[in-house]
């Protein structure tokens, strides 16, 4: 039997793990096999880094970040196409012998050698799976289309006037800041919280809902702003600055009197 094909069998069984949520990569960045994550290349296969300020040496020679980790690929990895292949059936859709013939298929092998190294029983057999596997290929660029535009249509939360600063931590969809309220207000959006998220995008989740505790127009004491925050979290101090700091209220320069933010 080719050598070849003997190694992409025993590969098939092997499983890979994914060192970056799929959800978080662009197809081009899975197709590359590595990101850039701030100064450096990383590896999605094993987080392995290269800074992009530095020359590697390699084999005798040297090379540039991105070269590095394109060699570090092959080198640890084989190849993109290998590493992808090796990964669990919930990130790959593929089944076991979808995933065996693509690494035979890959190979070059004529369809008669592939039949004799598979449980598939005849080179119809194979030619039906190369068939599904291009309807495959197909249906997922279509529901890629579909997401796509699914974005286009969500509806997303207005952003508050006072905002300091309008990025990506603004695009709320309101199917997001639900889900986001339900996990933080376990007894209902009039209850207390238990604590205040890190995250930048639930923190403004959270504070435009604290912030509809407060009367647009009136003017607000420090007193009578602490007496509102207090029943919702026991840091009331960090929640009255936050809403200051976000645009949510504003303040006078002696901070006695507060307001809602309008600009």
């Amino acid at each position: 039997m080719n050598k070849l094909i003997v190694c992409c069998l025993l590969n098939n069984k092997q499983r890979g793990v994914l060192f970056v949520n799929v959800s978080d990569l662009t197809i081009e960045e899975l197709s590359k096999g590595y990101v850039k994550a701030g100064d450096a290349y990383e590896c999605i296969f094993c987080k392995e880094s290269f800074d992009a300020e530095e020359v590697f040496k390699i084999n005798d020679r040297f090379f540039t970040a991105k070269k590095a980790i394109q060699r570090h690929i092959e080198n640890e990895h084989i190849s993109v196409f290998e590493a992808l292949l090796q990964l669990d059936k919930k990130d790959t859709g593929l089944s076991d012998i979808q995933t065996e013939l693509l690494k035979l298929f890959a190979t070059g092998a004529p369809d008669k050698e592939i039949v004799n190294s598979t449980s598939a029983n005849s080179i119809s057999t194979i030619r039906q799976h190369r068939f599904k596997l291009k309807e495959k290929e197909k249906q997922a660029k279509v529901f890629l289309a579909i997401m796509q535009a699914l974005e286009t249509t969500k509806v997303y939360e207005p952003i508050h006037k006072g905002a300091t600063q309008v990025d990506e931590r603004y695009a709320i969809t309101v199917e997001e800041k639900e889900k986001v309220l339900a996990t933080y207000f376990k007894n209902g959006l009039d209850g207390p919280i238990e604590s205040f998220p890190s995250k930048e995008k639930r923190k403004i989740i959270l504070l435009q809902h604290i912030v509809t505790k407060f009367a647009v127009g009136r003017k607000y004491s420090e007193k009578e702003v602490n007496a509102i925050l207090k029943p919702i979290y026991i840091d009331y101090v960090s929640i009255r600055r936050y809403l200051i700091e976000y645009g949510f209220l504003d303040r006078s320069d002696d901070c006695i009197t507060y307001w809602v933010k309008e600009v």
